[in-house]
């Protein structure tokens, strides 16, 4: 029986661990068996092995994958859009699995919130067969319904750099709308805040204003064409941020402000940014960071509009692809692959994601 390895996650805050498990002998009908190109460290990992969500453990992590089909299963013979697919084929495909038939997906048509919803490299425990359902692995197994993708006119590096946030934008963007004109405020210079701003700039943003740090992912920020950037590090007064952006927009504030920085205060302080009428989203916060102080007197004096944004669906990411196919000239994400890790240092990939020194980490098997 072969046999192949994966960086596993025990349990909450403890070392990923190198393991091997025995690849399927037979796929089922609808199964498909990559063999791991690239895998993308998300902050979601971190935020998961640091024990914000109840997952179950032990788990392979890795929800931002690319890789070559080995083997397809039976009935597998086209990938999410259609397009013909065979062994050899370089692929990615839509992390979550949903049910098509609950209360959310049918009749809300909200299906980011389906009852039965799982992820690969979240939900999915790596003790029992097929076990290798997260991307910190040499082989993945795609089972039957999953949203597939075919690369045939996009690098690895640029799939892998936009990762699940550039999905989670396109998803968030959507819900709260950016109009023509408008003056958009960023919380977070990550990979999540550098795809809301590449969207927000092709969605019709004026002026967009970007806040974070370190210096090198605030200077990503202005290649992405971030119209003016406040660093945390040389205004670490929230107050003080508060009064740059109303200062650069006129003395209002701005028509709409996202968060995308997964800090619980950011939210109160970014309330404060909006201009009476603006628009907040909550984009985020993926895993439970915890409560913060909040007044409510805000949104009515301010007459806020508040949503949240939870993941996507496949057909985000089919948008994200072709943003890239379109617009990876203008935005580069391919640079945003600044690290690459072995499989057996998955544990240092994660370190330089908790830790900011990267501004995207990779494993490669």
């Amino acid at each position: 029986m072969r046999t192949a390895k994966a960086a596993v996650m025990p349990d909450f805050h403890r070392p990923l661990e190198i393991r091997e498990y025995p690849l399927p002998e037979a796929l089922d009908p609808g199964m498909v068996l990559v063999r791991v190109e690239m895998a993308g460290i998300c902050g979601t990992d971190v935020h998961l092995w640091k024990g914000q969500l109840p997952i179950p453990r032990p788990l392979i992590l890795g929800h931002e994958t690319v890789g070559t089909i080995v083997k397809l299963g039976e009935g597998v013979t086209t990938d999410w859009t259609g397009v013909p697919l065979s062994e050899g084929d370089r692929v990615t495909w839509y992390a979550g699995r949903l049910c098509g038939q609950c209360f959310y997906c049918v009749r809300k048509r909200q299906p980011t919130r389906c009852l039965k919803r799982r992820a690969y490299g979240i939900t999915y425990a790596c003790d029992t067969p097929p076990h290798f359902l997260g991307g910190y692995a040499e082989y993945h197994v795609l089972l039957p319904g999953s949203a597939i993708f075919k690369l045939t006119d996009l690098s690895t590096e640029m799939v892998i750099g936009a990762g699940c946030a550039l999905n989670t934008a396109v998803h968030g963007i959507e819900r709260v709308g950016i109009s023509w004109g408008d003056i958009v405020v960023i919380q977070g210079s990550g990979p999540v805040g550098l795809a809301a701003l590449a969207v927000a700039k092709t969605a019709g943003a004026h002026l967009t204003i970007v806040i974070g740090g370190p210096a090198h992912r605030l200077e990503l920020a202005k290649q992405f064409g971030a119209d003016q950037t406040i660093s945390i590090e040389d205004v670490p007064d929230p107050g003080e941020r508060i009064e740059r952006v109303r200062s650069l927009s006129g003395g209002y504030g701005a028509d709409v402000v996202i968060e995308c920085v997964g800090i619980p205060s950011a939210v109160a302080e970014g309330w404060e940014m909006c201009r009476d009428g603006g628009k907040y989203l909550v984009l985020g916060h993926y895993g439970d960071a915890g409560p913060t102080a909040l007044n409510p007197h805000v949104i009515t004096r301010k007459q806020l509009t508040v949503y949240g944004s939870w993941a996507s669906e496949p057909r985000h990411m089919a948008m994200a692809l072709e943003f890239l196919r379109r617009a990876g000239d203008r935005f580069p994400f391919d640079r945003l692959v600044s690290h690459r890790f072995s499989l057996d240092r998955a544990a240092e990939a994660l370190e330089a994601t908790a830790r900011w020194t990267s501004i995207k980490s990779a494993i490669v098997p």
